[in-house]
């Protein structure tokens, strides 16, 4: 990838101009919790737009020599880069989108960085976690306290055929035409084709406000990275705090076809409907996609069935090779989720009222020994299952795209899941499917980082 080898100075663009010494402090120590590195890497990712790979190392390979230094002024921030992406720039200076996204990184960076170390967020409850996220977005400007409900969550596999991405962006488009903004977790694919769409049916109802919010964590952005179209990034600490983001804005979820990262959404979200506490509280959900994957749905399904059993089935419905339908079955659930966050006296903008237990919010790293312990097994409650099987997902991404998951592969070799036969059989089925469908990489030949064993 071609490289803007002189060193380019930035000036802030939308968000956090003014920075404290010790926040400054704190950025240039590469001794302070990793500060340092985990800015380099997002600011890396947010630059290389247009990537074609998703292998973290391979990124971070291309670009061993980028850096990015704060420069303070009495007047305010500045960024310096060297050996930057060139695709990030034209003729000499910065897209402007993407000084938007690089700010909004030193801003998120900065932010729950520092309300760690002044030990401000109380993550040992899960009240204190879900206020940890609600600050997060507070901070970045997510939380619109005005408007009525209308963001639709969109979640799928940046590695998905074209006909899979064309559907993706005529559904984003009709949910454009009536109105309805999009959330996604900003990279391409899935996550890019229903901003793409919605961008053009915004357009065209003269919609000048539309909002394309991209919630990504340090682990993922890189082979992940924001696709231009977001307009409101947010860096969240982990893959369970961005979940649980997605889960408390969101006013519907439409799900697209996908791979592991899917599948962990998915079951992340239905371990929290299943809970007896959230039976009232609507959250809409729609599986949906062009008529070449009805197969791929018919596997989730049953994968869902075998697994969860049939409590989990009455949380979705599937919608196939109708986008006007689908996005106007999205649009009446967006209403009636209104009527009722009204009738509730609930905010518009966060979902106070859904319960999310603290087993779906402490963080999970995907080592051998915690992959190996994982309980895969019918023999307890479903809401259990739910939680270790996002789990499992949630180490094959590990173990695909984020730089320590692929070391602990090369160094141990795959990660071993341990199941009883039924679950076995479907997590058989549905992995052997991603692969045969190369809905695992964007690129090469697919080795497994996974041995499922009896």
């Amino acid at each position: 990838m071609p490289k803007c080898h002189d060193i380019v100075e930035v000036m802030p663009e939308g968000s956090l101009e003014v920075l404290s010494q010790q926040e400054v402090s704190r950025l240039r120590d590469a001794t302070a919790g990793g500060q340092r590195e985990i800015l380099r890497r997002c600011a890396l990712a947010v630059l290389n737009v247009d990537s074609t790979t998703d292998d973290t190392r391979e990124i971070l390979a291309q670009y061993a020599d980028f850096g990015v230094e704060i420069i303070q002024q009495d007047r305010g921030v500045k960024l310096a880069l060297r050996n930057a992406p060139a695709n990030a720039f034209v003729d000499g200076k910065m897209i402007r989108g993407i000084r938007e996204q690089l700010f909004a990184v030193l801003r998120d960076v900065v932010y729950v960085n520092s309300k760690l170390a002044a030990g401000h967020f109380e993550l040992d409850n899960s009240a204190g976690v879900t206020d940890a996220v609600f600050r997060i977005l507070r901070n970045a400007g997510v939380l619109k306290i005005a408007r009525e409900p209308n963001l639709v969550v969109c979640w799928g596999g940046h590695a998905i055929s074209r006909e899979e991405y064309d559907y993706s962006k005529e559904v984003g488009y009709q949910l454009g035409l009536r109105g309805l903004d999009i959330c996604t977790g900003c990279g391409a694919g899935a996550m890019k084709g229903p901003m793409k769409g919605a961008a053009i049916g915004h357009a065209k109802q003269r919609i000048r406000q539309g909002r394309y919010v991209g919630l990504t964590e340090p682990g993922i952005i890189a082979a992940e990275a924001p696709n231009p179209i977001v307009n409101e990034l947010v860096i969240m600490p982990d893959i369970e705090k961005r979940l649980e983001a997605f889960v408390r804005i969101a006013h519907a979820i439409i799900i697209f076809p996908g791979g592991a990262g899917t599948a962990e959404e998915l079951l992340f979200l239905l371990g929290v409907l299943m809970q007896p506490a959230n039976r009232d509280v609507p959250v809409p959900l729609i599986l949906t996609g062009p008529t070449s994957s009805v197969a791929y749905f018919e596997a989730i399904d049953r994968f869902l069935q075998a697994t969860l059993g049939d409590e989990a089935r009455r949380h979705y419905r599937i919608e196939i090779g109708d986008s006007s339908k689908t996005a106007s079955a999205i649009r009446d659930a967006v209403q009636k989720v209104a009527e009722f966050r009204h009738g509730e006296t609930d905010a518009y903008y966060f979902n106070w009222r859904l319960q999310v237990d603290s087993d779906f919010q402490e963080p999970f790293e995907a080592t051998h020994a915690a992959m190996a312990k994982l309980q895969l097994s019918r023999d307890q409650d479903p809401h259990d299952l739910a939680v270790n099987l996002r789990r499992a997902f949630s180490g094959v991404v590990s173990g695909n795209v984020k730089d320590d998951g692929i070391q602990a592969i090369e160094a141990h070799g795959p990660f071993e899941l341990r199941a009883d036969t039924k679950v076995m059989q479907a997590l058989d089925e549905l992995l052997t499917g991603f692969v045969a469908q190369k809905r695992m990489r964007l690129a090469g030949v697919y080795e497994p980082c996974y041995r499922l064993l009896r």
